[in-house]
Protein backbone atom coordinates (compact mmCIF):
# COMPACT_ATOMS: atom_id res chain seq x y z
CA UNK A 1 0.00 0.00 0.00
CA UNK A 2 1.46 3.16 -0.85
CA UNK A 3 1.72 6.00 1.38
CA UNK A 4 -1.44 9.25 0.53
CA UNK A 5 0.20 12.68 0.59
CA UNK A 6 -1.79 15.51 1.44
CA UNK A 7 -1.95 16.55 -2.18
CA UNK A 8 -2.67 13.09 -3.17
CA UNK A 9 -5.47 11.77 -1.23
CA UNK A 10 -8.39 10.32 -2.24
CA UNK A 11 -10.95 13.06 -1.69
CA UNK A 12 -9.39 15.56 -3.28
CA UNK A 13 -10.00 18.30 -1.24
CA UNK A 14 -5.96 19.58 -1.13
CA UNK A 15 -6.31 20.13 -4.99
CA UNK A 16 -9.23 22.80 -3.94
CA UNK A 17 -8.16 24.57 -0.90
CA UNK A 18 -5.88 27.48 -1.36
CA UNK A 19 -3.35 26.42 1.49
CA UNK A 20 -0.55 25.63 -0.08
CA UNK A 21 2.01 22.30 1.68
CA UNK A 22 4.77 25.25 3.26
CA UNK A 23 1.70 27.13 5.18
CA UNK A 24 1.21 24.41 7.79
CA UNK A 25 5.12 24.89 8.75
CA UNK A 26 5.04 28.71 8.69
CA UNK A 27 1.89 27.96 11.42
CA UNK A 28 3.74 25.99 13.39
CA UNK A 29 7.31 28.24 13.26
CA UNK A 30 5.01 30.98 14.35
CA UNK A 31 3.65 29.35 17.08
CA UNK A 32 6.78 28.20 18.63
CA UNK A 33 7.91 31.84 18.05
CA UNK A 34 5.02 32.63 20.31
CA UNK A 35 5.62 30.57 22.97
CA UNK A 36 8.73 30.85 23.58
CA UNK A 37 8.08 35.16 23.84
CA UNK A 38 5.34 34.15 26.20
CA UNK A 39 7.63 32.29 27.86
CA UNK A 40 10.14 34.85 28.07
CA UNK A 41 8.05 37.05 29.58
CA UNK A 42 6.89 34.97 32.20
CA UNK A 43 10.22 33.67 33.22
CA UNK A 44 11.69 36.78 35.53
CA UNK A 45 11.94 35.92 39.03
CA UNK A 46 9.63 37.58 41.59
CA UNK A 47 11.39 39.19 44.50
CA UNK A 48 10.71 36.02 47.20
CA UNK A 49 11.58 33.65 44.43
CA UNK A 50 15.20 35.69 44.48
CA UNK A 51 15.45 35.87 48.05
CA UNK A 52 14.90 32.03 48.25
CA UNK A 53 17.16 31.01 45.78
CA UNK A 54 19.82 33.63 47.53
CA UNK A 55 19.18 31.81 51.43
CA UNK A 56 19.51 28.25 49.34
CA UNK A 57 22.73 29.50 48.46
CA UNK A 58 23.98 30.59 51.93
CA UNK A 59 22.86 27.33 53.26
CA UNK A 60 24.71 25.27 50.59
CA UNK A 61 27.99 27.61 51.25
CA UNK A 62 27.63 27.01 55.34
CA UNK A 63 26.83 23.08 54.46
CA UNK A 64 30.10 23.06 52.45
CA UNK A 65 31.87 24.82 55.35
CA UNK A 66 30.86 22.47 58.02
CA UNK A 67 32.34 19.32 55.78
CA UNK A 68 35.43 20.62 54.89
CA UNK A 69 35.94 21.50 58.71
CA UNK A 70 35.02 18.24 59.56
CA UNK A 71 35.41 15.78 56.48
CA UNK A 72 34.90 12.16 58.69
CA UNK A 73 31.79 10.15 59.52
CA UNK A 74 32.22 9.45 63.02
CA UNK A 75 29.68 10.33 66.29
CA UNK A 76 32.16 12.96 66.90
CA UNK A 77 32.67 14.86 63.31
CA UNK A 78 29.41 14.54 63.07
CA UNK A 79 28.63 16.48 66.46
CA UNK A 80 30.64 19.13 65.65
CA UNK A 81 29.95 19.48 61.95
CA UNK A 82 26.35 19.81 63.27
CA UNK A 83 27.07 22.12 65.53
CA UNK A 84 29.50 24.21 62.72
CA UNK A 85 26.51 24.37 60.48
CA UNK A 86 24.10 25.51 63.03
CA UNK A 87 26.05 28.14 63.93
CA UNK A 88 26.78 29.44 60.40
CA UNK A 89 23.09 29.27 59.49
CA UNK A 90 22.03 31.35 62.46
CA UNK A 91 25.29 34.20 61.95
CA UNK A 92 23.17 34.35 58.50
CA UNK A 93 19.51 34.84 59.87
CA UNK A 94 18.38 31.25 58.78
CA UNK A 95 16.26 28.24 60.22
CA UNK A 96 18.35 25.74 61.18
CA UNK A 97 17.93 22.63 59.01
CA UNK A 98 15.80 19.24 60.39
CA UNK A 99 18.49 16.79 61.17
CA UNK A 100 18.16 13.67 59.27
CA UNK A 101 16.00 10.44 60.26
CA UNK A 102 18.20 7.80 62.21
CA UNK A 103 17.73 4.64 60.61
CA UNK A 104 16.12 2.17 63.37
CA UNK A 105 17.19 -1.38 64.13
CA UNK A 106 16.35 -3.83 61.17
Amino acid sequence: MEPQFFAERNSGLAKHCMISEEVPMNRFGLLLVLLFLLSAVNAGATQQGQSALRSFKIMDACAKQAQTAFPDFNADSNAKRDAKLKACLNANGLPPREPLAQPGPR
